[in-house]
């Protein structure tokens, strides 16, 4: 099987010679018969600043509570990433880690998570972007 890397930013293909090019060549080395082309836009899982930050707030939460951060990540990954499934006509409840997620899904959980802080436990989460982002990070990475 051949990949090839296909990068379109702005209407246009980057290195599209490129790419021609080496379309050309796995369709000279095709046998005779049919065949398949698939395109597949590519995901990016989430990343490991995501997953600090994520760790980071649930040790603040932890602190502020009296429970732990593996319980707020339960806690969280119950109501935010629990879904009911059915097999052979019973249901159940199937509760995915964040691992799994792509990088768009991850900020919707952390989204997620940092509006319910706030509701439920009075507690506001930085970001990056917040201006007292880096004294809450040093704070609290020495903790995870």
């Amino acid at each position: 099987m051949n990949t090839i890397l296909i990068n379109k930013q702005n209407g246009d293909i980057l290195g599209k010679q490129y790419v021609l090019q080496r379309l050309e060549n796995v369709f000279q080395t095709l046998k005779n018969g049919e065949h398949i082309l698939t395109l597949k836009k590519t995901v990016k899982q989430r990343s490991n600043n995501q997953n600090a930050m994520m760790w980071m707030w649930f040790t603040c939460l932890a602190q502020d509570t009296g429970a732990t951060k593996d319980d707020f990540y339960d806690y969280y990954r119950e109501k935010f990433l629990c879904r009911t499934i059915i097999i052979n006509g019973k249901e159940t409840k199937v509760t995915t880690g964040t691992s799994k997620l792509d990088a768009v899904a991850m900020t919707h959980f952390l989204n997620h998570v940092q509006a319910d802080a706030i509701a439920e436990f009075g507690v506001r989460l930085p970001t990056p972007e917040d201006l007292y982002w880096e004294e809450f990070e040093n704070y609290y990475k020495r903790f995870i």
